[in-house]
């Protein structure tokens, strides 16, 4: 993302943090029955008011109401045709998650990843189809438009709900979205599902987002970590350290930083987030000079300015002035 929050959100909590190996990707109105009229027998003494003995139909000034009021008999209870669709009561909050935002004309499922179209196969085919189009929609929008993403994301879970990459990916689309709390409970869902442990560095972030530093920093110790690919170790290093300034451990967050691969030579994002990282949190800890020097050399790598160093390290050096 272009500028992180104060330098403080290692994730800009608008995105995702990266991943080493991320995949992105009817209730009308009911039958309104009306009852035909209850027979308005007569005393036993008297004639019978059905019709029957006393020659003409007595029932409701003499009309034989089976047929909808008119004479000659018919079915005695009538069924009027169904209202217009307009008419209908309006779609319930579960049927508007199932049914999701129209989703674009050009998107047909098959832009899906093959590996993530593979764990569909299970589906129907004409289910597996409709839940890999909202993928799709929600993998194109969750940068520009993460609550329609979301929507989206909320449409394939509707459908596929024990498919683990679909809970990955409303996991996903809530955090983009903002939806802290969603997001946690999807990603531990597709974790129990799948044992997967790269959700880690997003849950993590999510537990700072809630006010829990210290179930970030859990989260952030646990031993897969050190098996991680080095984006996914560099964002939950920038997470760790991101809730030990939540905590006002500066120092801490300094040293969480400082084992990570700062001078590493590669301009990937991984790198140019974690000297942003730590030049930030120097600056935090009333260290401006260093934090200069580490503004200048996130800007070196920076190519698709990703953050904006430059802008951070002019701004030190006209307070210098």
């Amino acid at each position: 993302m272009a500028q992180e929050r104060s330098g403080n959100n290692p994730s800009g909590r608008g995105g995702r943090p990266a991943r080493g190996n991320d995949q992105r990707r009817g209730g009308g109105s009911g039958d309104q029955r009306r009852g035909a009229g209850s027979d308005q027998r007569g005393g036993r003494g008297g004639s019978d008011q059905r019709g029957g003995r006393g020659g003409s139909d007595q029932r409701r000034g003499g009309e034989d109401r089976r047929g909808g009021g008119k004479p000659g008999g018919g079915r005695p209870y009538s069924r009027p045709g169904r209202p217009a669709r307009d008419d209908r009561a309006p779609r319930t909050a579960e049927q508007a998650v199932y049914d999701g935002p129209d989703l674009p004309e050009d998107v047909t499922g098959k832009e899906l990843d093959k590996q993530v179209a593979a764990q569909l196969k299970g589906l129907p085919e004409k289910l597996a189809s409709r839940v890999a189009r909202h993928l799709v929609a929600a993998g194109m929008l969750v940068d520009e438009d993460p609550e329609t993403a979301y929507r989206h994301a909320l449409a394939a879970r509707a459908r596929a709900p024990r498919l683990a990459v679909v809970r990955e990916a409303a996991g996903e689309a809530a955090y983009a979205a903002g939806h802290y709390s969603e997001a946690l409970a999807e990603l531990r869902a597709a974790k129990r599902m799948n044992g997967a442990t790269d959700y880690l560095p997003i849950m993590a972030d999510c537990h700072r987002a809630l006010g829990q530093p210290q179930q970030a920093i859990k989260l952030a110790q646990s031993p897969s970590v050190a098996n991680f690919a080095a984006p996914a170790k560099a964002e939950m290093t920038i997470v760790e350290a991101g809730a030990r300034r939540d905590m006002g451990q500066l120092d801490a967050a300094l040293r969480v930083l400082e084992q990570a691969p700062l001078m590493n030579k590669s301009r990937e994002p991984w790198v140019v987030r974690l000297r942003y990282a730590y030049a930030d949190t120097l600056e935090a800890a009333g260290r401006p000079t260093e934090a200069l020097t580490w503004f200048h050399r996130t800007d070196a790598i920076d190519a698709e300015e990703l953050t904006d160093a430059a802008a951070r390290a002019a701004s030190l050096e006209s307070a210098s002035e």
